[in-house]
């Protein structure tokens, strides 16, 4: 069965998700790219069998993805992606599908036979609704060296005793660290 890999990028801290256009984006952004870290995320990607988003983070991604020159565009351009949504009706991005039904259902679909893995993007009530269902086999976490103050944490309003075992860590030359945990079940 494939399993889910949830990935979050803007992580600081004090487990703080910011706002884009906030200072702790402009010093994320701002952060010199380390190489070790680019080839890890484009072989997360390019070997997914899925990548599963919400509305939000589906909007976000295909209107800035199809034209951006970064290394990630190509691969998630080609890429199969499945839209969780209630209310979009349209999927203009290439390789989408639009999943309007029951999301676990609809997950257990995707899990089903065949290689690869499937990414999970956001946003965060996404990845909240995929926890409280608890769905989510694994978390990549980029821990920037950085304290945000204030923003939108990731693991809250989540089921109680929520327990994961730490996979690895990899610091990288930029300060950041990325955290790999799988689900304890």
């Amino acid at each position: 069965m494939r399993k889910l890999i949830a990935w979050a990028f803007m992580y600081s801290l004090d487990g703080l998700l910011a706002d884009e256009g906030t200072e702790y984006w402009q010093f994320c952004f701002g952060l010199p790219v380390d190489p070790a870290d680019t080839k890890q995320k484009v072989g997360l990607y390019q070997s997914a069998y899925a990548h599963i988003m919400g509305r939000a983070a589906y909007e976000g991604m295909a209107g800035a993805l199809p034209t951006a020159d970064h290394p990630f565009s190509p691969i998630m351009n080609a890429a199969r992606k499945v839209v969780f949504s209630r209310t979009l009706k349209t999927a203009e991005w290439a390789n989408t599908t639009i999943a309007a039904g029951d999301t676990k259902e609809e997950i257990d679909k995707l899990r089903q036979g065949g290689d690869g893995h499937i990414v999970v993007w956001g946003g965060v009530s996404f990845w909240r609704s995929l926890m409280r269902l608890d769905l989510i086999d694994e978390f990549r976490l980029d821990l920037h060296p950085y304290v945000a103050g204030e923003g939108t944490r990731l693991f809250e309003d989540v089921p109680k005793n929520y327990r994961l075992d730490l996979v690895s860590s990899t610091e990288f030359s930029n300060g950041t660290v990325g955290l790999q945990y799988r689900r304890h079940r």
